[in-house]
């Protein structure tokens, strides 16, 4: 009887201790589960300061920036190659800018302006030009894009509108200082460079 009575009180501890146990393990589960949420989302907040005043925005991935990161990186490179003016230091600047969000299709175009003394002529016309975006239009499943624009030529004694359309392809890299979208521009190629309008400046 006594022995009987042992081996039941032993039974009962050992499922009194598997249920401990299990509990114990359980909660660890929960709690781990419950951190690892809480730092997610921790993760997808931030705090932007307007003055002295945190306000709470949300991150957001990349596939759901991309169209508007693809348009803005387009727009980036073509400011920086189609705005010149008749100043070495400033085009070699703008140029090399350019250089680092396409491949080697900006730097062909790049190398056959230079040959032709196109940056040259700008020095010694003290041409100004700047560039005007009317559009782009980007596909995402393709990862295309066709920028639509004006580009303004100023030289002394007169002012040319032009037409230009350019397309290419985009293709995720890894972001840098340089290129913050982490996108580059590949196969880049003009498709339309034309006047559209010309006039002369009063002299005075």
């Amino acid at each position: 009887m006594v022995i009987k009575n042992l081996e039941n009180k032993i039974k009962l501890v050992l499922i009194i201790c598997s249920l401990f146990l299990t509990g114990c393990i359980i909660i660890s589960i929960s709690s781990i589960w419950t951190a690892r949420t809480m730092v997610n989302d921790a993760h997808q907040k931030v705090y932007v300061l307007d003055g002295n005043v945190p306000i709470l925005v949300n991150r957001s991935t990349m596939e759901e920036t991309l169209d508007v990161e693809a348009k803005s990186h387009v727009e980036m490179f073509h400011q920086f190659f189609f705005t010149l003016a008749p100043d070495d230091k400033y085009i070699k600047y703008t140029t090399e800018k350019a250089m680092y969000l396409v491949d080697e299709t900006g730097l062909a175009q790049y190398n056959t302006l230079k040959e032709k003394g196109f940056y040259s002529n700008i020095m010694g016309t003290s041409a100004v030009f700047s560039i005007f975006c009317d559009s782009i239009k980007f596909d995402k499943d393709k990862m295309e894009f066709t920028y639509y624009g004006r580009q303004r030529i100023e030289r002394r004694t007169s002012i040319l509108m032009r037409q230009l359309v350019t397309a290419g392809q985009l293709k995720r890299v890894p972001r840098t200082e340089n290129n913050p979208h982490g996108l580059l521009i590949t196969n880049w190629r003009t498709l339309l460079n034309k006047d559209i309008e010309q006039k002369t400046k009063n002299s005075y």
